[in-house]
């Protein structure tokens, strides 16, 4: 399909009078753009899976938070922490009791809700990445770039594998997403 384009481009320019070296060059810079945005775009629908895969899992952390009201928080958790095999008097179980022993119900529609609307920004970024739309690429490094500050600050104040796995692979996200938008601000 390509080779016939091209033909027919190549035939109605020459036919016109105009140079088929100008027509070349054009067309070269746009079959590069395009080749150019079609590996962008893997990398950016891999970007949009993840950012659904987050929306996905705030998601469901809001619906278990909506099975707890009114339950019996306090108890739920000492039997989470039996069932883990570990102490109960011990210092992290005990702050784990501890908070979900001051879990009202209004705070968990609360945090169930602020749930639901982070669940939705996230999906509604996916679904804008996927489209290929140049405000989605936008929020995504600009979402992604608040966190980096906050990020850096907690592993200043205690480094882990998973703070930093999670540093390096946001500052990874930051970093295509701005390569992206650098390298389609001619083409848009």
């Amino acid at each position: 399909m390509w080779l016939g384009v091209l033909a027919d481009r190549r035939i109605t320019s020459t036919s016109a009078g105009g140079g088929i070296c100008a027509w070349s060059c054009a067309n070269a810079t746009n079959t590069i753009n395009v080749i150019s945005r079609m590996s962008m775009s893997r990398g950016v629908s891999i970007v949009a899976w993840f950012e659904a895969a987050k929306g996905g899992l705030v998601l469901m952390v809001g619906f278990g938070l909506l099975a707890l009201v009114h339950q019996d928080i306090q108890a739920m958790a000492e039997q989470l922490v039996r069932r883990f095999h570990l102490n109960p008097a011990s210092r992290y179980p005990q702050i784990f009791i501890h908070a979900l022993s001051a879990a009202t119900d209004a705070r968990l529609w609360f945090l169930a809700s602020t749930a639901l609307a982070y669940a939705i920004i996230r999906f509604i970024e996916a679904y804008g990445l996927f489209r290929e739309k140049r405000w989605a690429e936008w929020f995504a490094a600009a979402s992604g770039g608040i966190y980096i500050p906050i990020e850096l600050y907690e592993l200043w104040q205690s480094v882990t594998w998973a703070k930093t796995c999670l540093l390096v692979l946001n500052t990874v996200i930051v970093a295509y997403m701005s390569h992206v938008l650098w390298q389609t601000r001619r083409i848009h």
